[in-house]
């Protein structure tokens, strides 16, 4: 056999491995990607919004770069906010269910409490989108959860998604638009598969301001925009 052909195998067979354990142990259950596992590929995600003062701004920033996210949306905040759903949605955006009420006391009192509120938020989703969201992500993300929590969500067929890069616009304070940039570059690590977390709540003014910065990183070191 060729050595050049035999090399080859070996390479992409060692990739497959990584990527299969990477996408187990990161990123949750089911959670698949495109058949290429040493494409390089980024999913922004955006936590509990929607919100008027921010949303708006990050999808007029994806749009004009011609990015496409992932939304985890807090069903109480989407209720008086469903055109930025539609908006969302009708732009290529995956909506999906963060929590209807994000207060964990309630949301995590049970596998039948946190399974409600899952369902609340996806009743919001399906009245706008028209159909009902199957990823989800636990507020807070699922480290550290009891594992019954964890199970309910699977057992309801619900794919989880957590993250492992981060622009920690919800760990500073008064964070500037730099200090954004420079962290969701720099905690991914170099990983071949980048999932970042932001939110577009009232009070993450900034993150915006910050996104196309973070798109012209990424796509200059020849990342693919994906989404959920």
């Amino acid at each position: 056999m060729n050595k050049n052909f035999t090399a080859v195998c070996a390479a992409l067979l060692m990739c497959a491995m990584i990527f299969i354990f990477y996408g187990t142990f990161v990123l949750g259950n089911n959670v698949t990607f495109a058949e290429e596992a040493c494409q390089k590929e980024i999913y922004l995600t955006f936590d509990d919004g929607p919100s008027d003062k921010v949303t708006p701004k990050i999808l007029d920033v994806l749009k004009e770069e011609n990015v496409k996210a992932t939304f985890f949306i807090i069903g109480k905040n989407a209720e008086t906010r469903k055109n930025l759903l539609k908006r969302a949605a009708d732009e290529g955006h995956t909506v999906a269910v963060h929590s209807y009420s994000h207060v964990y006391k309630e949301i995590y009192a049970s596998p039948e409490s946190l399974l409600n509120d899952i369902e609340k938020c996806n009743d919001i989703i399906e009245s706008v989108t028209g159909k009902r969201a199957n990823v989800y992500r636990f507020p807070g993300g699922s480290f550290g959860l009891n594992e019954k929590l964890i199970s309910a969500v699977t057992n309801f067929g619900m794919r989880y998604v957590d993250w492992n890069a981060s622009t920690r616009d919800a760990e500073l304070t008064a964070p500037t638009p730099e200090q954004l940039y420079t962290a969701a570059v720099t905690t991914p690590a170099d990983r071949n598969r980048v999932v970042l977390l932001a939110h577009d709540s009232t009070t993450k003014t900034t993150t915006a301001k910050a996104l196309k910065s973070i798109i012209k990183y990424y796509r200059e070191k020849g990342y693919a925009f994906k989404t959920f």
